[in-house]
């Protein structure tokens, strides 16, 4: 199996451009891929099945190893590949054991990321939000745009609108609907002001939500990500050589 066997190359083109979260997304697609690819040959007695089965698990480990090495993720940079005649059961599992662990980790600084990066929102200001869009799309029937531009543009408050359905709203959607509705010429509005304060109001109601979330979870608005630590802690080097060489009197 080749990476295009694991992840298409679609999939790779839409990574985040966070390394972290890229990995994380990338080792996802590929373990579902192995273990889709490894359950048509599981219980076979086949010795060449379980050959293709090996042959799998070290061309995931290739592939995860290639891109922990391009994206620069640390312990996995520093990685060798595994020789294909010294891949051995216990080496792929040790290897799958050290990426949980690592995954794990990772997992979990992505979602307090995420937190730092979205909101809850009350109901009152869903109910306020969903008044400013009711609006916003009436201002969209009557802008001069395309029939075509009109579609694209109740998409995207269509796709807000969902979106104020999650748990939580990241504050993503907020900008790029920001971005789509001021991006459109003032001419091409019947009333750009009306338009602009509709997008003002939301950004600060969920401004308005965002303050209060992170007052109540007393975290700042952005943490930094810890630093993710090896499975195993590296043994210390001994030091006798050098309080020997510090005895010498010559």
């Amino acid at each position: 199996m080749n990476v295009f066997d694991f992840v298409k190359q679609d999939e790779m083109d839409g990574l985040p451009e966070d390394t972290r979260l890229a990995f994380s997304i990338f080792v996802r697609t590929a373990q579902r891929r192995l273990t889709e690819f490894t359950r048509t040959l599981s219980g076979s007695t086949e010795e060449s099945d379980w050959r293709e089965i090996q042959e799998a698990r070290h061309s995931f480990t290739n592939v995860v190893l290639g891109a922990a090495r391009r994206l620069k993720v640390e312990p996995f940079v520093s990685m060798d590949v595994p020789r294909i005649n010294k891949f051995e059961y216990d080496a792929y599992r040790q290897f799958t054991a050290d990426l949980d662990h690592y995954m794990t980790q990772l997992a979990l600084d992505n979602t307090l990321r995420s937190r730092a990066e979205s909101t809850t929102l009350p109901t009152a200001s869903k109910d306020r939000i969903r008044s400013h869009l009711h609006h916003l799309r009436d201002a969209i029937r009557t802008a001069d745009l395309t029939e075509a531009k009109k579609a694209k543009l109740f998409t995207k408050v269509e796709e807000f609108e969902t979106a104020l359905d999650k748990t939580r709203l990241n504050l993503m959607a907020v900008t790029l609907l920001t971005v789509e509705i001021l991006g459109i010429p003032g001419t091409l509005w019947g009333s750009y002001e009306v338009v602009s304060k509709l997008i003002g109001n939301i950004n600060q109601a969920v401004a308005e939500a965002k303050a209060v979330d992170d007052e109540q979870r007393r975290l700042p608005p952005a943490p930094e990500p810890y630093a993710i630590s090896p499975p195993r802690a590296p043994k210390p080097e001994p030091s006798f050589g050098r309080e020997l060489d510090d005895e010498i009197p010559f």
